[in-house]
């Protein structure tokens, strides 16, 4: 089963985590899912950027983005080269390790 190590975000879970997901899940979902409160203001409908992460370890083992998420990610906070949107990442048999930005664009933050 994969690992999905947090790192430390100020809010969301200061002190990291490390979670097991399964094989296929959704990694926004799963976090949820597990208590980490990950922003995600669109439902997981893949208009907004709330749920932007960074994939520090595993990148490639996600699947390839499509161009929406490329164009929203523009538009991200913190972009990086691995950055991603946690709605769209499935995971696969690697673990990743993923970071949380310290912002969002969010301006009506709501507490999912």
């Amino acid at each position: 089963m994969p690992k999905v190590t947090l790192l430390p975000h100020h809010e969301i879970c200061p002190n990291g985590a490390t979670l097991e997901l399964n094989e296929g899940e959704n990694l926004c979902e799963g976090l949820l899912e597990r208590g980490i409160k990950i922003e995600h203001a669109c439902d997981m409908s893949k208009a907004c950027t709330t749920c932007h992460v960074i994939v520090r370890k595993g990148f490639d083992s996600l699947e390839e983005m499509d161009d929406i998420e490329g164009d929203l990610l523009d538009r991200a906070w913190g972009l990086e080269p691995d950055s991603r949107l946690s709605c769209q990442c499935i995971i696969a048999n690697d673990d990743l390790t993923i970071e949380i930005p310290k912002y969002t664009l969010n301006h009506a933050k709501e507490n999912h």
